[in-house]
């Protein structure tokens, strides 16, 4: 914690980038003194700890310092409890919220899913999300008729994937992102109104859910961002602005292993705050927070020492309320979740690009089918900074 706080002060390079390399080449056991919500008893005090051990890995994350977290209030009467069972959430009133101070309007949301739940999202990221019309990054580099199904494609693969590096890898594990509804243009960092498909309508209502929780009332999920990232993986410094629409959060739901989450100020001159997030895990950025910058610089697995968390091992219950957007998948779809989830961390982010009644510019109009940047690009890999693309050679 010392070493990462003597960087942050440290001249030349900017403060962000410093302590976004600290992280990312760090041995696992220096990582002490990362904020970490998930504390025992679900306590948010000084000096707690907890330990993972995996495969001769071991690191601690401290639960943060009381005076600089507090719980936050939610908006329990904005979501009714059946709706938010409807969309595979616990009552309001029992989810662990909380702020960080100097962070006005960013809420971290500690695992608020019903027993089960997070696998029909994780199902989904893998095998519906992906399908056309939605955009990945191997569209890019491999013909259409060789992306359309990537779920059938590797699902075989996946289910006899053993522990080898030298195994060649699967479509679902050169995936990189998917893009939902309104499209993300790499180049020009833009959306546009004739590049848009519609959006998945569970995630839409999940969405809504939660931003209504956070005082969000009629959010409107308009674009996705689904991240996929390996133990190898990071996700470069930048800013979230390309939405119209500032007014309105930005949600991020993460599943499978663990991850460093770095946030860090208007400009990356100011050191970054470094927290864990785990399965289940949502983040709120709105207001102040929503034009932050941020990072993840580290993919790390789970606290719990096992191949996958104890949240994710929960089946669905038989019985899913009435209008339930969470859907019952097959025991042979789950395994071959679970063997992507090893070594991988699935997130989501969903953004309201519009206000109501608002109108892209009129110079949107353009589309260009472009890369992502590789500048402090999307992914990284190996601690070299890649294009937002895949080898589908290896």
């Amino acid at each position: 914690m010392a070493a990462a706080a003597a960087l942050g002060r440290e001249g030349g390079e900017d403060a962000f980038r410093r302590l976004f390399r600290f992280y990312r080449r760090r041995d696992a056991s220096e990582l002490r003194g990362v904020l970490d919500f998930s504390a025992p008893g679900g306590q948010v005090t000084a000096g707690c700890s907890r330990l993972l051990s995996q495969q001769a890995v071991s690191w601690r994350g401290v639960a943060p310092p009381g005076e600089r977290v507090f719980r936050s209030h939610l908006s329990i009467s904005s979501v009714s409890d059946q709706d938010a069972s409807r969309a595979g959430l616990q009552p309001v009133s029992r989810w662990k919220a909380y702020g960080l101070n100097g962070y006005p309007g960013f809420i971290f949301i500690r695992n608020p899913f019903l027993p089960g739940c997070q696998r029909h999202w994780v199902k989904q990221c893998l095998k519906l999300y992906t399908q056309k019309p939605n955009v990945c990054n191997l569209d890019l580099h491999m013909a259409p008729e060789k992306t359309i199904d990537l779920w059938g494609q590797s699902k075989e693969q996946l289910r006899r994937k053993g522990s080898s590096k030298c195994e060649p890898r699967s479509l679902l594990e050169k995936l990189r992102w998917v893009t939902l509804g309104y499209h993300y243009n790499w180049d020009t960092k833009k959306y546009t109104p004739n590049h848009h498909t519609p959006f998945p309508s569970d995630l839409a209502f999940l969405s809504e859910q939660v931003a209504a929780a956070c005082g969000f009332q009629g959010f409107q999920a308009q674009a996705g961002i689904l991240n996929y990232y390996h133990f190898d993986s990071s996700l470069g410094i930048h800013v979230d602005e390309s939405e119209l629409d500032h007014s309105r959060p930005l949600l991020s739901f993460s599943f499978g292993q663990s991850s460093i989450f770095l946030l860090g100020g208007l400009k990356r001159e100011e050191a970054p705050t470094a927290m864990f997030m785990h399965s289940g895990d949502i983040m709120v950025m709105s207001g102040f927070s929503r034009l932050l910058h941020h990072a993840v610089p580290r993919v790390l697995p789970n606290p719990e020492g096992t191949a996958l968390p104890s949240c994710l091992d929960q089946a669905l219950p038989s019985d899913l309320p009435a209008g339930s957007v969470i859907e019952q998948s097959s025991e042979e779809d789950w395994q071959v979740c679970a063997k992507y989830l090893q070594s991988s961390r699935i997130n989501m982010t969903i953004r309201q690009v519009l206000a109501e009644g608002q109108n892209f510019p009129e110079e949107s109009g353009t589309e260009i089918k472009g890369q992502a940047p590789s500048e402090d690009g999307y992914h990284q890999g190996n601690g070299r900074a890649k294009r937002h693309r895949a080898n589908t050679d290896s």
